[in-house]
């Protein structure tokens, strides 16, 4: 099973929310999921970002890839550099 942690679209026409979600890669968008772990707003300025830190690693850690917006997200919090030096500093 490949996971994935993407974005969920939630919101009304014209005003988006997006929650951030950890679910199977075969799974609808909009669809099932199995955690959510943070949450991005874009139409506030500046645009509102909430993560679970600690739960994010546990998945990248655990396999989970994250979608191309959802990585650029996490290297604005400094979460993919935490988990980049994780990684490779263990040996």
């Amino acid at each position: 099973m490949s996971v994935k942690i993407r974005l969920k679209r939630m919101g009304s026409k014209k005003r988006p929310f997006y929650r951030i979600v950890v679910a199977d890669s075969r799974s609808p968008r909009d669809g099932r999921f199995i955690e959510q772990v943070g949450t991005y707003n874009p139409v506030t300025q500046p645009a509102q970002i909430t993560l679970e830190e600690e739960s994010i690693m546990n998945w990248l850690n655990n396999g989970a890839q994250p979608s191309d917006t959802v990585k650029n997200l996490l290297s604005n919090a400094g979460i993919m550099k935490q988990y980049h030096e994780a990684k490779y500093t263990k040996k």
